[in-house]
């Protein structure tokens, strides 16, 4: 059986490096890469504002989809990866749907900094979070000329 290596996507730049790294060590290994998007119907701005659903049913996945093909598309150019590359999406907090996604999975790539925000104050980020709670070995990788502390 082929393996998988799970990858964070948001769109940021910290999550297409995690995706290029991804791409790359699964051409070495010869195994899967699963692209994973997460979104959530309710807006996470403020927690002062009423969580009253962002999208129309179906629209937030629809848009997901959208934005994690364009992701890969970034990464992979027009043409075909030399591996392939599933893409998931998930009405899901990004933790959750990480770690729920690469379970059995020979590793889960993440980008050091991704959108973060108000939200990821609160819970904390989500690389740190797939660090100390996934059940496979966590990657996480750094933008070029991001330094250290």
């Amino acid at each position: 059986m082929m393996g998988r290596i799970v990858v964070g996507v948001d769109g940021s730049a910290g999550s297409l490096a995690a995706l290029a790294w991804a791409i790359e060590e699964a051409t070495f290994r010869k195994e899967t890469v699963v692209a994973v998007q997460s979104w959530l119907p309710y807006s996470q701005v403020s927690p002062l504002e009423s969580m009253a659903p962002v999208f129309q049913a179906g629209e937030g996945e629809a848009i997901a989809k959208d934005l994690l093909a364009e992701a890969v598309r970034k990464v992979v150019g027009d043409g075909a990866a030399e591996v392939v590359v599933e893409q998931r999406v998930f009405c899901d907090h990004p933790v959750s749907a990480l770690l729920d996604a690469s379970k059995g999975a020979d590793m889960l790539v993440v980008g050091s900094r991704g959108h973060g925000g108000f939200l990821g104050l609160v819970l904390g980020s989500v690389s740190s979070q797939c660090v100390h709670h996934a059940t496979c070995p966590v990657v996480v990788i750094r933008e070029r000329g991001e330094g250290v502390g």
